[in-house]
């Protein structure tokens, strides 16, 4: 997978001060996982034990060089998303897969609530033939939970990731920065046991 920056010129993260995209410790592996406005998501996610750096950007897609405003027109196919560098040590794939699935929708397509689009699509971008069989296996058993709950399937698009496009400065953390800005996650109330949890 490869992360191309053309759009942060503020490479480190604002609340740990920690590199976003180069030298991450040995025994970190990494995640991308899309779940509707990147804001939201990657508080989620940077409060995680055991995440050592999150960023936000744009995968998915077919244009070589999305920003923000070209991803809002649906033209260039990707979808928002959040890179996570983790220590499988203290938490596990499948841990921030079951935080991925209980913290959107994954039955809506191509929106979350009341964004609308497909850069707002449930997608998990792969790194590995394990990540990518964890994921299924996730989207199965959490299909089985949101259906018994009377939701609809799971859309969640399953891939690999290819290239992974940074976006913009102000998009970085952007909840930290701005406190009272939007978001629209948090628990959906269906849960579903994993195989395997935290593993120190």
């Amino acid at each position: 997978m490869t992360i191309t920056n053309q759009l942060c010129e503020n490479t480190t993260h604002f609340i740990s001060g920690r590199e976003m995209f180069l030298d991450y410790p040995d025994g970190m592996e990494q995640a991308i996982f899309g779940m509707g406005c990147f804001w939201g998501v990657e508080r989620i996610f940077w409060q995680l034990p055991g995440v050592h750096v999150t960023s936000v950007g744009y995968a998915g897609g077919t244009d070589t060089a999305p920003n923000y405003k070209s991803v809002c027109t649906g033209k260039t196919g990707h979808a928002e998303v959040v890179h996570v560098v983790f220590d499988p040590a203290v938490v596990s794939y499948a841990d921030l897969l079951k935080v991925m699935f209980e913290h959107h929708d994954p039955t809506q397509g191509d929106r979350q609530g009341n964004d609308r689009g497909s850069q707002y699509r449930s997608a998990v971008y792969t790194f590995d033939d394990a990540q990518a069989d964890a994921a299924r296996d996730a989207a199965v058993r959490y299909g089985q939970a949101y259906a018994d709950k009377g939701y609809g399937a799971v859309t969640t698009e399953i891939t690999p990731a290819t290239i992974y496009y940074v976006a913009e400065d102000y998009h970085q953390q952007y909840l930290q920065k701005n406190p009272a800005g939007y978001c629209n996650h948090g628990p959906t109330g269906v849960v579903c046991a994993m195989p395997t949890r935290v593993t120190a």
